[in-house]
Protein backbone atom coordinates (compact mmCIF):
# COMPACT_ATOMS: atom_id res chain seq x y z
CA UNK A 1 0.00 0.00 0.00
CA UNK A 2 1.22 3.91 -0.72
CA UNK A 3 -0.44 6.94 -0.33
CA UNK A 4 -1.62 9.31 -3.16
CA UNK A 5 -2.17 12.50 -2.90
CA UNK A 6 -4.15 14.53 -5.36
CA UNK A 7 -7.03 17.09 -6.19
CA UNK A 8 -10.44 16.13 -7.19
CA UNK A 9 -13.09 18.18 -8.27
CA UNK A 10 -11.17 21.15 -6.45
CA UNK A 11 -10.54 19.06 -3.52
CA UNK A 12 -7.34 18.26 -2.22
CA UNK A 13 -7.80 14.38 -1.06
CA UNK A 14 -5.63 11.50 -0.42
CA UNK A 15 -5.82 8.24 0.88
CA UNK A 16 -4.08 4.69 1.28
CA UNK A 17 -3.86 2.57 -2.84
CA UNK A 18 -2.70 -0.61 -3.54
CA UNK A 19 -0.07 -0.50 -6.26
CA UNK A 20 -2.47 -1.46 -9.03
CA UNK A 21 -5.22 0.59 -8.07
CA UNK A 22 -7.20 2.00 -11.29
CA UNK A 23 -7.86 5.69 -11.05
CA UNK A 24 -11.48 4.70 -11.75
CA UNK A 25 -11.53 2.59 -8.85
CA UNK A 26 -9.89 5.15 -6.42
CA UNK A 27 -12.58 7.51 -7.60
CA UNK A 28 -15.64 5.47 -7.44
CA UNK A 29 -14.58 3.03 -4.61
CA UNK A 30 -12.66 4.80 -2.15
CA UNK A 31 -14.11 8.94 -3.08
CA UNK A 32 -17.91 7.54 -3.61
CA UNK A 33 -17.66 9.77 -7.20
CA UNK A 34 -20.12 6.93 -9.29
CA UNK A 35 -20.34 9.56 -12.09
CA UNK A 36 -17.32 7.77 -13.29
CA UNK A 37 -18.30 4.75 -14.88
CA UNK A 38 -16.81 1.47 -15.78
CA UNK A 39 -18.42 0.16 -18.62
CA UNK A 40 -16.22 -1.93 -20.71
CA UNK A 41 -12.74 -3.09 -18.99
CA UNK A 42 -10.87 -2.83 -21.89
CA UNK A 43 -10.93 0.98 -22.73
CA UNK A 44 -12.75 1.02 -25.38
CA UNK A 45 -16.48 2.65 -24.32
CA UNK A 46 -15.34 5.94 -22.90
CA UNK A 47 -17.62 5.79 -19.97
CA UNK A 48 -14.47 6.14 -17.77
CA UNK A 49 -13.05 9.48 -18.62
CA UNK A 50 -12.35 12.49 -16.45
CA UNK A 51 -9.86 15.06 -16.80
CA UNK A 52 -6.83 14.78 -15.81
CA UNK A 53 -4.81 17.92 -15.61
CA UNK A 54 -7.20 19.58 -17.76
CA UNK A 55 -7.00 16.44 -20.67
CA UNK A 56 -9.68 13.82 -20.99
CA UNK A 57 -8.41 10.47 -20.29
CA UNK A 58 -9.75 7.14 -19.58
CA UNK A 59 -9.52 6.44 -15.94
CA UNK A 60 -9.56 2.55 -16.42
CA UNK A 61 -6.16 3.26 -18.19
CA UNK A 62 -4.55 5.44 -15.49
CA UNK A 63 -3.28 3.94 -12.14
CA UNK A 64 -4.41 6.14 -9.12
CA UNK A 65 -0.38 6.39 -8.22
CA UNK A 66 0.22 7.97 -11.79
CA UNK A 67 -2.69 10.47 -10.67
CA UNK A 68 -0.37 11.93 -7.73
CA UNK A 69 -0.37 15.81 -7.05
CA UNK A 70 -2.40 15.62 -10.21
CA UNK A 71 -6.03 17.74 -10.56
CA UNK A 72 -8.68 15.31 -11.22
CA UNK A 73 -12.19 16.58 -12.57
CA UNK A 74 -14.83 14.11 -12.75
CA UNK A 75 -18.57 14.76 -13.91
CA UNK A 76 -19.65 15.55 -10.53
CA UNK A 77 -16.89 18.51 -10.73
CA UNK A 78 -17.99 20.30 -14.07
CA UNK A 79 -21.68 21.45 -11.37
CA UNK A 80 -20.98 25.19 -10.05
CA UNK A 81 -22.74 26.37 -7.38
CA UNK A 82 -25.53 23.39 -8.35
CA UNK A 83 -25.89 24.81 -11.95
CA UNK A 84 -24.60 22.65 -14.76
CA UNK A 85 -21.99 22.64 -17.14
CA UNK A 86 -23.32 24.19 -20.54
CA UNK A 87 -22.20 21.19 -21.89
CA UNK A 88 -24.62 18.53 -19.49
CA UNK A 89 -27.47 20.87 -20.15
CA UNK A 90 -26.69 21.23 -23.66
CA UNK A 91 -27.19 16.99 -23.64
CA UNK A 92 -30.56 17.61 -21.43
CA UNK A 93 -31.65 19.94 -23.90
CA UNK A 94 -31.07 18.13 -27.00
CA UNK A 95 -31.86 14.36 -25.58
CA UNK A 96 -28.51 13.38 -26.11
CA UNK A 97 -28.95 10.63 -23.84
CA UNK A 98 -31.00 7.55 -23.39
CA UNK A 99 -29.72 5.17 -20.95
CA UNK A 100 -27.09 7.69 -19.73
CA UNK A 101 -24.50 5.11 -18.83
CA UNK A 102 -22.34 6.70 -21.07
CA UNK A 103 -23.26 10.60 -20.91
CA UNK A 104 -20.51 11.42 -18.22
CA UNK A 105 -17.84 9.90 -20.56
CA UNK A 106 -19.69 11.44 -23.77
CA UNK A 107 -19.57 14.94 -21.67
CA UNK A 108 -16.38 15.15 -20.56
CA UNK A 109 -15.00 14.20 -24.03
CA UNK A 110 -17.21 16.79 -25.21
CA UNK A 111 -15.97 19.29 -23.15
CA UNK A 112 -12.22 18.50 -23.57
CA UNK A 113 -13.00 18.54 -27.34
CA UNK A 114 -14.54 21.87 -27.65
CA UNK A 115 -11.77 23.49 -25.08
CA UNK A 116 -9.39 22.43 -27.72
CA UNK A 117 -11.21 22.83 -30.77
CA UNK A 118 -13.71 26.20 -30.52
CA UNK A 119 -16.15 25.57 -32.92
CA UNK A 120 -15.99 21.80 -34.08
CA UNK A 121 -18.18 20.68 -36.92
CA UNK A 122 -20.17 17.94 -37.05
CA UNK A 123 -17.27 15.94 -38.37
CA UNK A 124 -15.40 16.94 -36.00
CA UNK A 125 -17.30 15.94 -33.06
CA UNK A 126 -17.59 12.90 -34.71
CA UNK A 127 -14.14 12.13 -34.67
CA UNK A 128 -13.65 13.62 -31.29
CA UNK A 129 -15.98 11.60 -30.32
CA UNK A 130 -14.52 7.79 -31.33
CA UNK A 131 -13.26 6.60 -27.96
CA UNK A 132 -16.85 6.63 -27.15
CA UNK A 133 -19.76 4.22 -27.14
CA UNK A 134 -23.25 4.86 -26.88
CA UNK A 135 -25.15 1.58 -27.45
CA UNK A 136 -28.40 3.35 -27.16
CA UNK A 137 -28.58 5.65 -29.70
CA UNK A 138 -27.35 6.68 -33.28
CA UNK A 139 -25.36 9.46 -31.97
CA UNK A 140 -27.39 12.17 -34.37
CA UNK A 141 -28.63 13.73 -30.58
CA UNK A 142 -25.36 13.31 -29.25
CA UNK A 143 -23.77 15.38 -32.04
CA UNK A 144 -26.34 18.07 -31.76
CA UNK A 145 -25.83 18.30 -27.81
CA UNK A 146 -22.24 19.12 -28.61
CA UNK A 147 -22.60 21.19 -30.71
CA UNK A 148 -24.83 23.17 -28.72
CA UNK A 149 -22.76 22.83 -25.74
CA UNK A 150 -19.72 24.34 -27.86
CA UNK A 151 -22.29 27.62 -28.15
CA UNK A 152 -23.23 28.22 -25.44
CA UNK A 153 -19.18 27.20 -23.80
CA UNK A 154 -18.50 30.50 -25.85
CA UNK A 155 -15.94 29.32 -28.15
Amino acid sequence: MSTVSMTVNGKKVSGEVEARTLLVHYLRDTLGLTGTHVGCDTSQCGACVVHLDGKAVKSCTVLAAQAQSASVTTIEGLVTDGKLHPMQEAFRDNHGLQCGFCTPGMVMTAVDLVQNLPNPTEQQIREGLEGNICRCTGYHNIVKAVAAGAKAMGR
